[in-house]
């Protein structure tokens, strides 16, 4: 695995240096160690799909083979990659334009050059390589530049960071969004303060904190020296810092700081200021710059506290259970200790999973309380050693939503710590609050985020107006609007998704019927399941559906639905990825709603169910797990796989609605490509479901493939004609299986009868086909228009096992009465080429072929109007179809030959 990284606090010029690098080791992957900037969360908040960046927590680091390092070469800042450093025979290879230090790692190829950006370093290499880059590379890149140089004012900047710039902007670089991004520029004066505060700090290790100190002195009052402190923590990365300013016969003081041990507003409160645990500021009174600075020490001294670690939090010893205790003994152990959360060890001490009493008790109202814990466990958990730190704590309670976090060493769980344990630490001690940052490779995933800017450049101007014609209708009747499911889903993947489902906290319908008559839209309601779809008059279509919860009485059966509120509404739903909401009404317009770290999901192209047993209360939801992963090119989570495979096991499709089944199938059937799906299905055991007899050997496998490829044909054909691509998967499917056991699978399936009667008379005449095909003779050259005199003698082109090649005429009548659907299933299961050359020929041309004499010629020629015409006039078509007649002329002597009145 080869893995693309850079510092800690990433800024522009290191995630921009990871892109291009990504240019030059195009099957590494892009990991970010930490947090980033806020400018950088601003900017990927609007373009993070465009750079494909993965999370930390999903790389295994023991795997590393081959570690970039960008924008930086110290250990201490890269995070967890530093345990890569121990694989191994792993590769480092560095680029940086930072001077070195004590901390720096050796690589085996390192570029450093001292330039102002190392995203500089990039620019040169990728364009003596001649690498193509994207206009939206060219703009991160552009950005990099800019604020490493201070657009180009810094010290630091040389004549190879304007060289690159200038060439970014030809590859496309958007001038504005630099502008956007990237903070204002400094004056000279500014500049010249900055640079004496830069030469002036000392740096101070305090608790094992390092924590810089800067001292500048300016003739008066300035209102920009916050910014220039803040310029001053980016163009270093730090951590935390105090800059303190003589300024007009006072001292001023702006502290900044990004971690919990130091809460600059305490310090800034000593005096006399004030502040929050991030940034505080203070004005100095009575003292010298010197006096300050030591009182400045003495106080850090004693506020900087120690890392809080898990060790430090956990509690032991552990109340656990078994893989093989029962589901209902793991309820009565949760209910006797008052606890949410169990977890399941092996041997006492290896931790293979987690079951928390939600799922325990519904899994008990279900009737199987009798099963093993290890069946509903949960497997995809995060666990941490005793030396990690609060923030690493935070990030999995509060980003990744995990209440229960196993503390392991050496393989062995030695305590567990759970979200109460971090509220009272947090109640106890505000200062440990969390910030809005990330600690992890993506930007901030927030629960409630304005989506406003994203919908405006994804959208159509006529679908936001609709959109808002939505919220402001439901906020003039007292009713709150939600744009919901894949519509959002797509919407935060850049994707175009027409399929607008709307969900309403009260009465849907009621709401459907006051939102038609405005939209002058027709209204269906369906009052059973507080439903409503409405066809706008240009023919769009809007599903509105009441906020509402759903329950199962037992496992497969048809939801029981209440009203209930949007929270519950979307965690009745199938997967994550479809649980997103957006605000419609007028004073919440565009914002997201997130409940269930959806985000993250979507971002780590992962599918998850909300609950253990979601597939236990509905099992037409595993066929359409399979159909999204497919279709978005996702992967199943872990977890979900798993529970796919003990609903299989267990068999929950007794119980079941069979036209529910029959619909998620004839969706995956009806893919551009299904042939994924399928072999997806047949790994999860879902065919033998369908029917026993369906067996994904070679030979369906073969039929499968063939099938697809002639229905790519056909559609590339452009044919006015319209074609059901899952009637002809269908037909695949079942090729192997017999008439009767397919009339058994319709049945099961409850297959609409006229659908019923399709399959089953498209598969007899195919079978009945393929028989003719494999007992006849097809020369594809005798077949051609090229040899028109050699089918004249048709005596000279014999088979003593097969006889004469078949006619045009006898492949006409053959394939005459089979649909499109048929025509193109039937391709898919003839072996041989001459078969499907037949198929074609008939399809693009012999079905198009008429005679040029009609029933009025006959009249006029003195023939009796009866069932003789429909005789001559089909031995007239086959020796047309066999090139015996080409014109009117031909057809009229060819008839009086044969047909003498």
């Amino acid at each position: 695995m080869e893995i693309i990284t850079s510092h800690l606090h990433a800024d522009f010029d290191s995630v921009a240096s990871m892109v291009a690098a990504q240019k030059l080791y195009p099957n590494a992957i892009l990991v970010l160690p930490g947090s980033q900037e806020k400018n950088v969360r601003d900017f990927f908040d609007q373009s993070i799909q465009v750079f494909n960046f993965q999370r930390l927590k999903n790389i295994p680091l023991q795997e590393v083979s081959k570690l970039i390092l960008v924008d930086t070469k110290q250990k201490k800042r890269i995070g967890k990659f530093s345990q890569c450093l121990k694989n191994k025979g792993i590769e480092i290879h560095i680029y940086d334009h930072h001077p070195p230090s004590p901390d720096d790692i050796c690589g085996d190829h390192s570029v450093i050059m001292e330039v102002g950006s190392t995203t500089t370093i990039f620019s040169k290499i990728i364009q003596e390589k001649n690498i193509a880059i994207t206009p939206e590379d060219a703009t991160l890149m552009a950005m990099a530049i800019h604020e490493d140089t201070g657009s180009f004012t810094f010290d630091t900047t040389t004549a190879d960071d304007l060289q690159a710039a200038a060439w970014l902007i030809k590859q496309g670089a958007e001038v504005s969004a630099v502008s956007q991004y990237i903070s204002q520029e400094l004056s000279a004066y500014e500049l010249g303060i900055l640079h004496k505060m830069i030469d002036s700090a000392k740096t101070y290790t305090i608790q094992g904190v390092d924590i810089v100190v800067a001292k500048t002195r300016v003739p008066e009052y300035m209102d920009e020296f916050a910014l220039l402190v803040r310029k001053f923590m980016v163009i270093e990365n730090l951590n935390v810092i105090f800059a303190l300013a003589n300024m007009a016969d006072r001292i001023y003081m702006i502290a900044r700081s990004r971690i919990p041990e130091v809460n600059v507003g305490q310090i800034a409160l000593e005096f006399g200021g004030g502040g929050h645990a991030s940034a505080a500021s203070s004005t100095i009174k009575d003292m010298t710059m010197i006096q300050a600075e030591e009182n400045l020490v003495r106080q850090l001294h004693k506020y900087v506290r120690p890392e809080n670690l898990a060790a430090d939090l956990m509690s032991s010893p552990i109340i656990s259970v078994p893989p093989e205790t029962t589901i209902k003994h793991a309820n009565n152990i949760l209910t006797r200790y008052s606890i949410t959360v169990l977890p399941v060890l092996e041997n006492k001490k290896n931790t293979l999973g987690l079951i928390s009493r939600r799922v325990t008790e519904k899994a008990i109202f279900h009737g199987l309380g009798n099963l093993a814990v290890s069946d509903y466990m949960s497997t995809d958990f995060a666990i941490l050693p005793p030396t990690a730190t609060l923030a690493d704590i935070q990030e999995v309670i509060i980003e990744n939503r995990q209440r229960f976090i196993p503390v392991v060493e050496k393989d062995e769980i030695i305590g567990v710590i759970t979200r109460t344990d971090l509220l009272n630490l947090l109640i106890k001690d505000p200062s440990h609050t969390p910030k809005p940052r990330i600690t992890d490779s993506q930007p901030s995933i927030e629960r409630n985020r304005n989506m406003t800017n994203l919908l405006v450049t994804s959208l159509s101007v006529e679908m936001i107006s609709l959109l808002q014609k939505i919220g402001e209708t439901a906020q003039e009747h007292n009713y709150s609007a939600f744009a919901v499911g894949g519509f959002v889903r797509d919407l935060i993947r850049h994707r175009q998704n027409l399929d607008l489902d709307i969900v309403i906290e009260g009465d849907g319908v009621d709401f459907a019927k006051k939102l038609g008559k405005k939209l002058k839209a027709q209204v269906r309601a369906h009052e059973k399941f507080n439903t409503a779809v409405l066809k706008l008059p240009d023919g769009f279509k809007i599903d509105i559906a009441t906020a509402r919860l759903e329950y199962y009485e037992y496992p497969a059966a048809m939801p029981t639905v209440e009203l209930s509120s949007i929270k519950l509404d979307l965690y009745r739903r199938d997967f994550t990825i479809n649980a997103l909401a957006i605000h419609l009404n007028p004073d919440r317009f565009g914002i997201l709603v997130d409940f269930f770290n959806c985000q993250n999901d979507i971002r780590d192209r992962q599918i998850r169910v909300l609950h253990n047993l979601s597939f236990v209360e509905d099992p037409t939801r595993i066929f359409r797990a399979v159909r999204l992963e497919q279709r978005l090119g996702f992967q199943l989570g872990k977890l979900t796989e798993k529970l796919i495979k003990n609903a299989v096991r267990m068999n929950t499709f007794n119980r079941f609605s069979g036209r529910r089944f029959f619909t998620e199938l004839r969706i995956i059937l009806s893919e551009e490509n299904p042939l994924p799906a399928i072999y997806r299905m047949n790994h999860f055991q879902l065919l033998n479901f369908l029917h026993p007899a369906i067996k994904l050997d070679p030979r369906l496998k073969n039929i499968l493939k063939e099938t697809h490829r002639s229905q790519a044909w056909y559609r590339l054909l452009y044919l006015d004609e319209p074609c059901q691509q899952w009637l002809v998967f269908l037909l695949a499917l079942l090729a192997k299986v017999s008439t009767k056991q397919t009339l058994i699978f319709c049945q099961k399936f409850e297959v609409p009868e006229r659908h019923l009667q399709f399959i089953i008379k498209e598969k007899v005449a195919c079978s009945r086909i393929t028989k003719v095909f494999s007992h006849r003779l097809i020369d594809t050259d005798y077949l051609s228009e090229e040899n028109l005199s050699l089918r004249k003698l048709t005596a000279k082109k014999q088979s003593k096992s097969q006889g004469p090649p078949m006619r045009p005429s006898e492949i006409y009548w053959l394939l005459q009465g089979l649909s499109h659907e048929g025509l193109i299933y039937l391709m898919g299961i003839t072996a041989s080429k001459s078969g499907k050359k037949a198929i074609s020929l008939y399809v693009t041309k012999f079905r198009h072929i008429k005679t040029l004499t009609k029933g009025n010629d006959l009249k006029k020629m003195g023939y009796q109007a009866g069932p003789l015409f429909g005789t001559i006039l089909n031995h007239l078509l086959e020796a047309r179809l066999d090139g015996l007649v080409k014109t009117k002329k031909e057809e009229r002597t060819f008839i009086k030959k044969n047909y003498p009145r």
